[in-house]
């Protein structure tokens, strides 16, 4: 089944094209963009060009898989709207990933914290153990993180926010993966896109508020 993969819940823009199989998970395409500024430039040609590497037309597709966050709202916004707005156009179910699993899942070799940019300072994590999650996706300052993580077991670190800021975490931080993987978000639906179970609504895991809210009322002009 020939799967389409979409992420933007960090200042990476993903776009990938799988095969999902029952033997497993065969890339076919993936480009990545780092622009916390340009997702809605960025994604549109990322996903042309993984099909146009692949020799695949939309039409060909089964599923959509796309990284739920969490993440800032703007960016994560336009990964979710293009993935809902394609399945429904091409009438496939669309199937969501949080994308700190897919960091998580890029580890297995122990007990990780897996953190991403959360802007204000602060990062959104998680804790995985073999590429389990054990904890739930969160948001906090980095020092709150390190605290919380006390008597966890974690032994090192990985993602953006866990570059950003090691000196305060006090992990050792593996180089890679900074950013989801494509091929782990699409293994991580893989078995739902096996069934072809029914598709989902894309939820998105903002976990506060959008850094812009509209005013509660308005100001005179008078005095």
């Amino acid at each position: 089944m020939l799967v389409l993969v979409v992420d933007s819940s960090t200042p990476a823009v993903t776009a990938a094209l799988a095969e999902v199989t029952d033997h497993g998970v065969v890339m076919r395409a993936q480009r990545q963009a780092v622009d916390a500024k340009a997702h809605g430039e960025l994604l549109a040609p990322a996903v042309e060009g993984v099909l146009g590497e692949a020799g695949a037309r939309p039409r060909d597709l089964d599923a959509i898989v796309a990284g739920l966050g969490p993440g800032p709202f703007t960016g994560l916004r336009v990964g979710l709207v293009t993935a809902a707005s394609m399945g429904q156009t091409l009438d496939i179910p669309t199937y969501g990933v949080c994308s700190l699993d897919a960091l998580g899942r890029a580890d297995r070799g122990g007990r990780v914290l897996a953190a991403t940019d959360a802007r204000r300072k602060e990062i959104y994590w998680a804790v995985y153990d073999g590429g389990a999650r054990v904890t739930e996706p969160d948001v906090d300052l980095p020092a709150a993180v390190a605290e919380r993580l006390a008597g966890l077991g974690v032994t090192g670190a990985l993602g953006e926010g866990a570059h950003k800021y090691a000196d305060v975490l006090g992990l050792p931080v593996r180089d890679e993966p900074r950013y989801p993987p494509a091929v782990a978000l699409v293994e991580l639906a893989a078995e739902r896109v096996l069934a072809k179970g029914p598709g989902e609504r894309l939820t998105p895991l903002y976990l506060r508020r959008p850094d812009a809210v509209a005013a509660a009322g308005r100001k005179s002009v008078l005095r």
